[in-house]
C-alpha cells in the first residue's frame, strides 16, 4: 500500500490532465453548440432577447459605484467615436491596421494577409461560458467571433473560422444589432474575438449600438499581435483588453504563426499601451471585472512559448498583480502534428514549472488550471 504522501503527485497529475482536457473540450463544445444555435437562419431564445437590460457599475479601482459607464459612451456624445471610426476605416484603403502592414487595398475588395476584405464576415455570436470567470459570471460573456485572422497559428483551435474563413457576410448595422441582442440576453459584456482586422467595423457598430442603448463593457479579445498606433485609436473605447502573450522568441513566432517574426516586440509594446489605457483589471464587489488588462498565456510543449521569459517580462514591466490566465489547455489541432515540438499536449511537469516561474517572478494574480 502506497503512502498518502506518495499518492499525492499521482492524484495531482490525474487532476491536471482531467481538468486540462475538460477545459479544452468544454470550450470546443460550447462554441460549437452556440455557433449552431445562433446561426443566421435560426431564431432562438426569444424570451431572453426580451429580458430586462442589465446595467453594470464599477469605477477605475474596481469598487462598485452607481455611475459607471463604458468609455465609448462618452466618446459618442462628443462625436469622437464616429471620428475614430472614420479614421480607422480609411486605413483599409492601403491597409496598415495590424503589424503585417500588407498595404492591401481592402476598400477595393482586395484580401489582406489576414484574408479579409473591407466586407465584414462573422462566424457566430452568443453568450459564452468558457471565458474567465470575472467575465462570465451569471449571464456569460457576449462573444462575437469574427472570421479570418492576422496571426494564423498552425495550432489554432478555432482554425475553421480564423484561418479557413468560415462565416457569413454581415453589415455594420447587423453587427450593432448583435451587440444589442447580446445585452438583451443578459450578457455581462460585449467580447469581440479576433477583432484586429475588423476594428473599423467594430467602432462604427459601437457608435450605432450606443445610440440605441448599449451600455455593456467592451472586451477586446486579441492574439496580442497588435500595432501600438492602432491601439491608440481605441483609447477610451475599449474597457477590457484580453490579449494573448504567445511567444517570447521571434523564431518561434515566425515558425508557428505564419512568419510573424515581430510578434514578441509588437506584443510587448501592445501590452504596455493597453495597460496605459485601462490599468490593472480588478474585480468589483460583485466579483465582475468591468475594466482593465487581463493577459492570457498558453503554455506550449518543449518551451516553445518561452513561458519563463514571458512571465519574467510581465513581472518586470507591469504591476505584479496583473491578471494572468496561465493556460494549460493546449491541444495539437489543425497542423500541429506536422511540427514535432508541438505535436503533443503539455506535461504535468511543464505546467507546474510554469506556475513556479510565475510565483518566483512575484506575480500574485494568477488563474491556474488543473493544479
Amino acid at each position: 500500500m502506497k503512502s498518502s504522501e506518495n499518492m499525492k503527485p499521482i492524484y495531482s497529475r490525474r487532476r491536471f490532465f482531467k481538468k486540462a482536457f475538460g477545459v479544452s473540450l468544454m470550450l470546443f463544445a460550447v462554441n460549437s453548440f452556440f455557433s449552431l444555435l445562433f446561426s443566421q437562419n435560426s431564431h432562438p431564445m426569444k424570451k431572453l432577447m426580451n429580458s430586462e437590460k442589465k446595467t453594470h457599475h464599477a469605477n477605475q479601482n474596481g469598487s462598485l459605484t452607481s455611475d459607471f459607464e463604458p468609455g465609448y459612451l462618452k466618446l459618442r456624445r462628443s462625436g469622437e467615436l464616429k471620428r475614430r471610426g472614420d479614421i480607422l476605416w480609411q486605413k483599409m484603403n492601403i491597409c496598415d491596421l495590424c503589424p503585417r502592414e500588407c498595404e492591401t487595398r481592402r476598400l477595393d475588395g482586395q484580401r489582406g494577409d489576414c484574408e479579409a476584405t473591407a466586407e465584414l464576415e462573422i462566424a457566430s455570436f452568443h453568450p459564452h461560458f468558457g471565458e474567465e470567470t470575472p467575465l462570465v459570471m451569471n449571464g456569460g460573456s457576449g462573444t462575437i467571433f469574427f472570421s479570418n485572422c492576422s496571426l494564423r497559428c498552425v495550432y489554432c483551435i478555432n482554425w475553421q473560422v480564423s484561418i479557413k474563413g468560415k462565416g457569413e457576410k454581415r453589415t455594420i448595422e447587423e453587427l450593432a444589432q448583435m451587440m444589442l441582442q447580446l445585452q438583451q440576453m443578459g450578457c455581462e459584456n460585449i467580447n469581440v474575438v479576433t477583432p484586429t482586422h475588423y476594428v473599423p467595423h467594430i467602432v462604427k457598430a459601437l457608435d450605432i449600438a450606443a445610440g440605441k442603448g448599449l451600455t455593456l463593457p467592451l472586451v477586446y479579445n486579441t492574439s496580442g499581435y497588435e500595432k501600438k498606433e492602432t491601439l491608440k485609436l481605441l483609447d477610451g473605447i475599449v474597457d477590457i483588453y484580453l490579449p494573448d502573450f504567445k511567444y517570447f522568441y521571434s523564431a518561434m513566432a515566425a515558425k508557428y504563426s505564419n512568419g510573424a517574426r515581430t510578434y514578441p516586440e509588437m506584443a510587448k509594446a501592445a501590452l504596455l499601451e493597453m495597460h496605459r489605457q485601462v490599468g490593472t483589471a480588478k474585480p468589483s464587489s460583485d466579483g465582475k471585472i468591468y475594466n482593465g488588462l487581463m493577459i492570457r498565456h498558453l503554455v506550449l510543449p518543449n518551451e516553445v512559448s518561452g513561458t519563463k521569459d514571458v512571465l519574467g517580462w510581465i513581472a518586470e514591466n507591469l504591476p505584479k498583480d496583473t491578471y494572468i490566465n496561465l493556460m494549460s489547455q493546449y491541444s495539437p489541432v489543425y497542423k500541429a502534428n506536422n511540427y514535432p515540438k508541438i505535436s503533443r499536449r503539455i506535461t504535468y511537469k511543464e505546467y507546474k514549472e510554469a506556475i513556479t516561474h510565475a510565483k518566483k517572478a512575484g506575480l500574485t494574480n494568477l488563474e491556474i488550471q488543473g493544479a
